[in-house]
């Protein structure tokens, strides 16, 4: 994973602050587990024990992979972000041309995507294809289901 990660500094507090959570609060509650299912005796039957240990698995799993992307962001400078054409940290009104419909979100980079609460990777279909058009421009999003045609209505921060 040697790729520039870019990332808000919204996206950056996130990742530090899950980062943190597991290695102290995360960290101590497994080890306590363990502690526990240990006391139970004989491991190979012991399923608690297992269920520890998977877990434990888990948590540095994810700790590796939140260090190995931390070592590889770039803030995103809230000056650099232009109103003018769409780029990753833009906030996007985009104008379905079929429904009509009206819909803003916000170009992150892919660490940071979550649709449900409207932000989409630079490396969606969408948010690819909005990059580097501007105000009033139409574009071509080819999805799963066909072509979907949109309109930049407002490009802001």
């Amino acid at each position: 994973m040697n790729k520039e990660i870019l990332i808000t500094e919204e996206g950056l507090k996130k990742l530090e602050t899950e980062l943190e959570m597991l290695k102290t609060v995360k960290r101590k509650d497994i080890a306590e587990k363990i502690k526990v299912a240990l006391s139970f005796g004989d491991l190979s039957e012991n399923s608690e024990y297992d269920s520890a240990k998977n877990e434990q698995a888990q948590i540095e799993s994810r700790i590796n992979e939140l260090e190995a992307t931390l070592k590889h962001v770039k803030l995103l400078d809230e000056t650099d972000i232009s109103t003018e054409v769409v780029r990753v940290g833009s906030k996007v009104t985009i104008k379905n041309m079929s429904t009509k419909d009206i819909s803003l979100y916000q170009i992150v980079g892919s660490t940071e995507s979550d649709p449900r609460n409207k932000k989409i990777s630079d490396e969606s279909p969408v948010g690819k294809t909005l990059l580097g058009h501007k105000k009033g421009e139409k574009v071509e999003v080819t999805v799963p289901d066909g072509v979907i045609k949109y309109q930049v209505v407002e490009i802001s921060k």
